[in-house]
């Protein structure tokens, strides 16, 4: 794929991006290994005065940073401030608490004595998505280069001006050179940068089959990696919840970010006689949505991130109604310039129907009638994924004993599944392995060292 600029809001290409040579290449992992020797030595309070200098910058020129999301992506600038916003709270975040996370962790065995010490790995290769261009970035170079590590990434081909914006903020807060690059790399180039003995660690945020070659390549080469993969989240609706607070957080979950998004409530499982009302009153929200310029504020309906993710989503939508669903709203493209599509309702799925199993990454909405708590439990779980998902009921208790029995990596009660610096973030089953964000984050590429101290007159 080519790494070009184009704006989804009216299809012109607004730049293009050239690959790197194999010797760039060479040179940039050359750099990135010499950058480590020295890096891996500094203080946590001199990577954190870095970090902290990045977190300024991206408070202080939110406006800078949030245009290319919505020029490249499509996101609503409102959303892209957003994203900015939350980018800089995670490097923020870790540049006050790594010191802490990473703390020589003393035991307590039978004898002698015995520590834990957290130390760097190397260089590690980051393979990134397009559907939130900095956050994402953000959760994997803040922990890590706040550990001693040092970053490359290959972000995705459609916001390039996006991963150069990211890579140029390290550089103008005081990081050395090689601490964070990006990487314009073919496919092929990426297996020869995990094949690379200098790369240490590999971390994908994507979809399965990038996954599995992802994987599989880091495995022949036995390195470790971390996998955030899609979501099929269940948003069931118990049959106490408050309906009108709930159909307003489940418009929210669906539409955030134009639903390209992988903990955005795909399912929508409602529990007995409050599914009528439900779909009344989230049909009238969704069919409210008016499409316009993603740089107006006043814009509700944005586009999608390309041309190939709307064609993608009309002909799920097209495969699913073959099968027997229901259109109950949208299912077709919008008739202007831009990938814009309709939100989009759909009903009576059955387990055969391959929308079933499937993850519609965008503003389509598959709504399920069940009977009982014990029916939403079981379809909810019924599922290829398991990211995240959210309870909404008006007993707290309820709602806990049902997020317990979900098989998910993440589970919010009267709250879609989202995210913060502080949360851990991951999923199970075919939503990936490894955590982000939080005190786990900080852990996933850190050599956990036992030293033990014995004494020399002790017995073998």
């Amino acid at each position: 794929m080519p790494y070009q600029s184009i704006n989804p809001a009216t299809g012109k290409v607004l730049k293009t991006f050239k690959e790197l040579t194999a010797a760039q290449l060479e040179q940039a992992l050359r750099t990135a290994a010499t950058c480590y020797t020295t890096w891996r030595h500094t203080s946590f309070a001199h990577r954190a005065t870095v970090a902290a200098k990045a977190v300024a910058i991206l408070r202080k020129r939110a406006d800078e940073f949030a245009r290319p999301m919505t020029i490249e992506m499509g996101k609503r600038i409102e959303e892209a401030r957003d994203e900015v916003a939350i980018s800089a709270d995670i490097i923020d975040y870790y540049a006050k608490n790594a010191e802490r996370f990473l703390a020589p962790q003393k035991l307590k065995p039978k004898s002698d004595q015995a520590v834990i010490e957290s130390s760097p790995l190397g260089v590690l290769f980051g393979v990134q998505p397009w559907n939130f261009p900095y956050y994402q970035l953000a959760r994997f170079a803040a922990p890590n280069l706040m550990a001693g590590n040092v970053v490359m990434v290959k972000h995705a081909g459609c916001v390039p001006q996006c991963a150069l914006a990211f890579e140029r903020l390290w550089r103008e807060a005081g990081a050395p050179v090689g601490a964070y690059t990006n990487l314009f790399i073919s496919h092929d180039q990426v297996n020869e940068v995990i094949d690379d003995p200098r790369i240490q660690g590999v971390a994908l945020t994507g979809g399965v089959d990038a996954a599995r070659g992802v994987a599989a390549r880091a495995g022949q080469n036995v390195k470790k990696t971390t996998m955030e993969l899609g979501g099929n989240d269940a948003f069931i609706v118990l049959a106490d919840a408050d309906l009108d607070k709930t159909v307003k957080w489940a418009v929210w979950a669906k539409m955030n970010n134009m639903g390209q998004c992988c903990v955005a409530a795909k399912r929508f499982i409602i529990v007995g006689k409050l599914y009528d009302r439900f779909l009344a009153k989230f049909q009238a929200a969704l069919a409210a949505f008016t499409p316009g310029d993603p740089m107006d504020p006043a814009t509700t309906l944005s586009p999608l991130s390309t041309e190939a993710a709307l064609a993608t989503l009309l002909a799920q939508v097209k495969r699913a109604v073959a099968k027997g669903a229901t259109v109950v709203l949208g299912g077709k493209r919008i008739a202007r310039p831009g990938s814009y599509m309709q939100p989009t309702i759909l009903t009576d799925i059955s387990p055969k129907n391959p929308a079933y199993r499937e993850e519609f990454f965008g503003p389509v909405a598959l709504l399920f009638r069940v009977k009982n708590e014990e029916e939403a439990i079981a379809l909810a779980n019924d599922s290829d994924f398991g990211l995240g998902g959210s309870v909404f009921t008006q007993d707290i208790a309820r709602g806990q004993r049902v997020a317990r029995r979900l098989d998910t990596g993440m589970v919010f009660i009267n709250h879609p599944t989202w995210t913060a610096a502080e949360l851990p973030f991951g999923g199970i089953k075919h939503s990936g392995y490894g955590r982000e964000l939080s005190s786990l984050g900080i852990q996933e590429f850190v050599n956990k060292k036992l030293v033990r101290v014995s004494s020399l007159d002790a017995s073998p």
